[in-house]
């Protein structure tokens, strides 16, 4: 039997359309937005200024505190201009444009770097090569990488986590990565494990993607301290409380994180991240992206340079299908409607879904019949039905007593609600006004 977590789940079509295609290298932009809040905490400080000349991999960007992460270049040209564009979260944001410069040699060149696995930095240097690179979770939180590993002494820490399991519908960026670069996510392993101090890790992968498991368990044969985990395919399987409890029985408490069970967890594309970052000295400037929908002409996996317009990636899969009517950043479950098509690719921008007038029309929401499917399916253990109420009503005081901030947002409720009720856009608004005032308590 498949190891899986207990509670809740769903199990969504899976349209992995794109999982056969090789990730392809994106044509480079003429122009890059790059936003300066790009992971979770404070916002970077810019340290360019506009008509400056910059190269690929500069710092533009500085970390603002110890919870943020540099920002770097992702290509050698000018910046044009310091100002306020809408990025993915659909608000203005502080961002910096710069033009590439069509006779630079080194905009255009497709680098080849070798297999490197002898790691020869000490454990505080990994750490330091992380934080000065920009390393930040690749899985959709986008949380500094290394904060995670700044773990406080006298906490007991023995699992790696690695986090391959891609049970979002449509995506297949973590896929691609894992058949593509199996053996430079290995050496990401092991250098995680040292700047840890931990001898134990595992590679948790749901079982739709049987090429990547036999890949990486005969390349992890002879590692004694790394094991591979197939996972049954069961929406969200990927969330860290999930993927703790499937793979190690271990119950992270509420309002808790896997390190207070022991465990650290992250994503394949991050582990990919730190290993180009401490084996190559390569900041984090480009990411896997996979571009998607039943209706596209050429679904397609990318490396993107961070801060491409989505516009210059739906041109290169063949422009928008006829009767378009969305266009989310992310996953059907848990991705965000875009705005327009200028708006940037960040370290966060796991895949970009063409959703047709049909697949996104939602029924009309009617009175909850009590059938109680969204309290089966939520994998927290939750009632989501209750919680949207409470937020609707204004009741945030009594939605925080109720585990509001306990969601994970996965959507699995407002997918099985036979009543059509926009159960996570309440249950998200809520969650935003508890925030706000918890915050103002401190």
């Amino acid at each position: 039997m498949l190891k899986t977590f207990p509670k809740g789940g769903i199990h969504p079509p899976e349209n992995k359309i794109t999982s056969s295609k090789e990730i392809k290298r994106m044509t480079v932009p003429k122009v890059v937005t790059v936003p300066i809040a790009q992971h979770i905490g404070i916002p970077a400080e810019i340290v360019v200024d506009r008509k400056d000349k910059v190269e690929i991999g500069q710092v533009i960007a500085k970390s603002g505190g110890f919870v943020s992460s540099n920002i770097h270049s992702p290509v050698a040209g000018t910046v044009t201009k310091i100002d306020q564009i809408i990025d993915t979260s659909g608000y203005k944001k502080q961002c910096i444009v710069i033009r590439t410069d069509a006779k630079n040699e080194t905009n255009f060149e497709e680098k080849e770097y070798p297999l490197i696995t002898e790691i020869q930095l000490e454990p505080k240097e990994i750490v330091q090569r992380i934080s000065d690179y920009g390393v930040v979770g690749l899985g959709g939180a986008t949380f500094p990488s290394h904060v995670k590993l700044n773990v406080k002494e006298g906490v007991e820490l023995d699992y790696l986590l690695i986090n391959g399991v891609e049970c979002e519908p449509y995506l297949t960026a973590d896929h691609r990565l894992m058949l593509e670069k199996t053996a430079e996510i290995i050496v990401g392993i092991k250098i995680l494990m040292k700047a840890l101090h931990i001898s134990k890790a595992v590679i948790g992968i749901e079982n739709n993607k049987k090429d990547a498991i036999k890949q990486f368990k005969e390349l992890t044969k002879e590692e004694s301290g790394i094991q591979v985990a197939a996972l049954q395919v069961k929406y969200p399987q990927g969330g860290e409380k999930q993927l703790v409890r499937a793979i190690l029985g271990r119950e992270v408490p509420k309002n808790g994180l896997p390190l207070d069970v022991g465990v650290i967890v992250n994503n394949v594309g991050t582990v990919f991240a730190v290993y180009e970052a401490v084996q190559h000295n390569k900041p984090l400037m480009e990411r896997v992206v996979t571009v998607t929908g039943k209706k596209m002409e050429n679904p397609s996996n990318f490396w993107v340079k961070i801060g491409t317009p989505i516009k210059d990636l739906i041109a290169e899969v063949g422009g928008l299908p006829e009767g378009t009517r969305k266009l989310v950043n992310g996953g059907p479950m848990m991705g965000k409607a875009i705005k327009n098509t200028d708006v940037p690719v960040t370290k966060g921008t796991s895949g970009i879904l063409v959703i047709s007038e049909e697949e996104a029309s939602r029924g009309k929401a009617e009175n909850c019949i009590r059938c109680g499917e969204c309290v089966t399916v939520c994998p927290m253990g939750l009632e989501p039905h209750l919680l949207m109420n409470l937020s609707e009503k204004g009741m945030y005081e009594k939605a925080a007593a109720e585990d509001i901030m306990t969601c994970i947002e996965c959507g699995s409720c407002s997918y099985v609600c036979p009543s059509h009720r926009p159960l996570l856009d309440y249950i998200r608004f809520g969650k935003s006004i508890v925030k706000k005032l918890e915050t103002s308590k401190n």
